[in-house]
Formats: structure tokens, C-alpha cells, sequence
């Protein structure tokens, strides 16, 4: 009978594992709105706390020269809404395959717009310098990104005092907004918000919050963008991805593009 019992709970496990695991994780979870919806997955998908990613309707990635040739017809296809794609990086780096995924999603008719992932090495206007030297300023494009968090770059392990991380992004903010017309939008992550007192910008925020909503991991902090997972599997992009979500409808995602995109 214990044997008996051994091959129904290994059925089981298998029979579970095949299905994806639903929300709770365990393989391949295909997203709720399969056929009408995104059709999204994630390669370690897992229990949500205080909310689920695929509870909003508008959905989209954020990439870089990693996720290597991109079919953009069939990612818009499977239901990405917008993207944002790596451009720049500190004052010297700049992402060899930005202009090919910024040209080829706009052909994709992929609303899109470039970040970039702040060093804290150099001064805030000599990377917003760098920024607008490979990112065209265009009509239509989404307002541009500064990504602040803890740089993991061994020729860059500052980690400046908040008086300063927050003066020099405003430095970087400031020109980028006078130069594309639209606010920078602030990407950042939990232990980084928390150490800089972001709570205190008036800005418009992207959110890293790979565990549980943002209003657990960030709470009473409004946001326009939920980054929920590197682990995202995306038809027309190869291995995993970072997906995100639009925090509204779809009538108030049409309300934020044509305040942006004139």
C-alpha cells in the first residue's frame, strides 16, 4: 500500500507540473486571458502576496542587448503593449543593439521608450550628456527612464550618501526633461528606494517588486509601471525577459500614451 501510495503522489506531481502549477509556481505558468489576452509565461513562476501581475490587462518587457534577435510583430502579437529598452549606461557604455530593437519596434508599431541604468561614479550631467548623444529625441516615444539602484560594477561600488544620489539624479532628470519635452520616469528597486528616501520625489515611478505588489514592498508610494519578474517568457523574444505591467485599464493606458506621445 506505501508503494501503492508513492506512484499516486508521483502521478500527481507530474500531472500538476504539466499543467504549469497554476499561480502557485512549479514550471511554465501561461497567463489568465489565454486566446484574448497576453500570452505570456514565466520560467519560475510563484505565490503572489497582495495581489497578482496578471490581474492588470496591460502588459509589457524591458530589454537589452541580452535578449539577443527579437521578433517584435510576434511580441506585439502575443500582447505587449509598450517596451523599454536599455540605452545607456554610466558615461561610457551604450548598448550595441539599442538603436536595432528602438527601430524595429517602432516599425512593430510597439509604443517604446530608452532607459538609463545610473552610475554613480560620474556627475549627473555628464551622463545625461552621454544619454542624449545615442537616444534620438522623437515624436511619439515614451519619456525616457533613469534606472537607480545599487550598481553591482566592480569599477563602481560607490555608494554615495542620499543628500547626493538624489542631487545628482535630479541634475540627470532636469537636462533630460528640457531636452525630450517629457519627465523622466524613475525605475528603482525596494532596498534602494528605502536607502534614498525616494518616497519623497514627486516623480513618476517604475517599480521592482519580483515577490509581492507594490503596495506591500512599497506602500502608499503611487506608481505607473510594475516590474514583477526577470524570469518572463515572451513569444518572439528568446529565453526569459523582464515583464511589467501598466498599472490602470486600458482606457486610462490610451489617456497616459496621448498625454505623452504628441
Amino acid at each position: 500500500m506505501r508503494l501503492l501510495g508513492r506512484l499516486l503522489m508521483i502521478l500527481l506531481v507530474a500531472a500538476l507540473a504539466a499543467c504549469g502549477g497554476g499561480r502557485q509556481g512549479g514550471g511554465r505558468a501561461v497567463m489568465a486571458g489565454q486566446g484574448t489576452g497576453p500570452q505570456f509565461g514565466d520560467s519560475r513562476p510563484h505565490a503572489w502576496i497582495g495581489g497578482h501581475p496578471y490581474d492588470h490587462p496591460v502588459h509589457g518587457i524591458d530589454i537589452s542587448r541580452y535578449q539577443g534577435n527579437i521578433d517584435w510583430s510576434t511580441v506585439r502579437r502575443s500582447g505587449v503593449s509598450f517596451a523599454f529598452i536599455k540605452a545607456t549606461e554610466g558615461g561610457d557604455h551604450a548598448d550595441p543593439n539599442f538603436m536595432t530593437y528602438w527601430q524595429q519596434a517602432g516599425m512593430a508599431r510597439i509604443p517604446r521608450g530608452a532607459y538609463h541604468f545610473f552610475y554613480f561614479c560620474r556627475s549627473g550631467a555628464e551622463q545625461a550628456s552621454w544619454f542624449i548623444s545615442h537616444v534620438p529625441r522623437e515624436r511619439g516615444a515614451m519619456p525616457p527612464v533613469i534606472d537607480l539602484e545599487w550598481t553591482p560594477s566592480k569599477t563602481c561600488p560607490r555608494r554615495p550618501p542620499a543628500d547626493e544620489v538624489l542631487a545628482q539624479a535630479k541634475i540627470f532628470k532636469d537636462i533630460l526633461h528640457q531636452y525630450y519635452g517629457q519627465r523622466p520616469i524613475i525605475y528603482t528597486t525596494v532596498d534602494f528606494y528605502r536607502d534614498n528616501n525616494l518616497a519623497s520625489w514627486p516623480e513618476e515611478f517604475w517599480l521592482r517588486s519580483v515577490a509581492g505588489h507594490p503596495r506591500i514592498t512599497y506602500p502608499g508610494q503611487p506608481y505607473s509601471f510594475w516590474q514583477y519578474t526577470g524570469t518572463g517568457l515572451v513569444p518572439g523574444v528568446q529565453g526569459n525577459v523582464d515583464l511589467n505591467v501598466f498599472a490602470g485599464s486600458p482606457q486610462q493606458w490610451r489617456m497616459w500614451l496621448n498625454r505623452r506621445l504628441q
